[in-house]
């Protein structure tokens, strides 16, 4: 298989990454092979899926705008993936030129190209780092140069937690951010779910399994489940809710409602 010029060595092109099928819901242009049959088969178990990853962006970009109108204008993105139009750090400098960016992912991929995307921009960095590990992200060297954790900062775990199993402790690795952050600090999170769109449980099932036979994690959970990640935070109106009614910002007009097939919220510490 030949290698791409953008593609970091050392990497196993034959094996699906969770970023770069995500890249490829999005039509990305940033995956192998391995990633689009693995994605074209979520796909086939889960028809719809790219809407929802559209709704999940737009949902990000909301979550953004209302953090800096509350005065936050550190963001933290955990789990960024591969960057396309309207990255956090776009959406953040328009709503505020001071905004400051960290990404974080474990995917080389991912990092090398958000690496690329930002080059030359002092007030945006890239990590190479693993949710599972928050003490090593924020102790990171550009952690260390662009945000101050002594000020309010904005977490974004967008689209991530459901690649996380109980035995990553993911609550517990929340709450580890969650007490690190300054107070008035802001969780934005969303989270895939069957609870609320058309989409079965069955449907779900086999969204997990295709992603297991890649080597990666998925899990659905309930919206008690998902509103368990904001414990210690203070939920925005409407709390967590689907996708597409965290406070939209015209009529909510949905032509499929399997982008119902999620869940999303922001909270702020006191």
């Amino acid at each position: 298989m030949e290698r791409p010029a953008w593609a970091p060595h050392g990497i196993d092109l034959s094996v699906p990454s969770v970023s770069r099928m995500y890249d490829y819901y999005l039509g990305g242009s940033h995956n192998f092979e391995a990633d689009r049959v693995a994605a074209r088969k979520v796909i086939e178990a889960f028809p719809g899926l790219p809407k929802i990853v559209q709704a999940n962006r737009a949902f990000m970009r909301r979550a953004v705008r209302h953090a800096v109108a509350e005065g936050v204008t550190q963001f933290l993105d955990i789990g960024s993936g591969i960057p396309t139009f309207g990255n956090v750090h776009e959406v953040a400098r328009e709503a505020s030129p001071e905004a400051r960016v960290v990404y974080v992912d474990n995917d080389p991929v991912a990092v090398a190209h958000s690496k690329a995307v930002v080059a030359g921009d002092d007030r945006v960095g890239v990590v190479a780092g693993d949710f599972r590990e928050p003490a090593a992200i924020l102790a990171s060297r550009q952690v260390e140069d662009l945000i101050d954790l002594n000020r309010p900062v904005a977490l974004l775990l967008v689209s991530l937690l459901h690649f996380m199993d109980e035995d990553d402790k993911p609550y517990e690795r929340v709450a580890e951010f969650r007490d690190a952050l300054a107070p008035g600090s802001v969780l934005v999170l969303s989270h895939a779910s069957v609870e609320r769109g058309p989409a079965t449980t069955a449907q779900g099932d086999d969204v997990s399994d295709i992603y297991r036979r890649g080597g990666s994690t998925f899990v659905m959970r309930t919206s008690a489940e998902i509103a368990r990640f904001f414990d210690g935070f203070e939920l925005a109106e409407p709390g967590v809710v689907t996708l597409p009614d965290w406070r939209p910002e015209g009529p909510v007009d949905v032509d499929d409602p399997i982008v119902y097939s999620g869940f999303a919220g922001v909270g702020r510490t006191a």
